[in-house]
């Protein structure tokens, strides 16, 4: 699901709402997630799960065009663990597909 299908769902399930509304909660939410995590705190949303960023140590890399080995700086990544709740529903849907077959 992209980011404007998130916001026209949202619009079809909340009519009463201003399309241009939810547009600017959905993009507040992922601006201050994105914030968070750029300041080395983790967002945790209960039941779905929790992003948290992860240092990547300082490594030695290889240009996969020429082969030559270069310097790969220290980095800090996004992660994003999935909640309990999230990975049983998933677990669920897959499993009831599986017995449909």
């Amino acid at each position: 699901m992209t980011r404007s299908e998130l916001i026209a769902e949202l619009s079809a399930a909340y009519p009463h709402l201003l399309t241009r509304d939810i547009e600017r909660i959905v993009h507040a939410v992922f601006d201050e997630i994105g914030a968070a995590l750029a300041r080395g705190d983790r967002v945790e949303l209960r039941g779905f799960g929790a992003f948290l960023p992860r240092e990547r140590a300082a490594r030695t890399g290889r240009n996969p065009r020429t082969g030559d080995v270069v310097p790969v700086e220290e980095k800090s990544v996004p992660f994003f663990k999935v909640g309990k709740e999230l990975r049983e529903r998933v677990n669920q849907r897959l499993s009831t597909r599986k017995n449909a077959d």
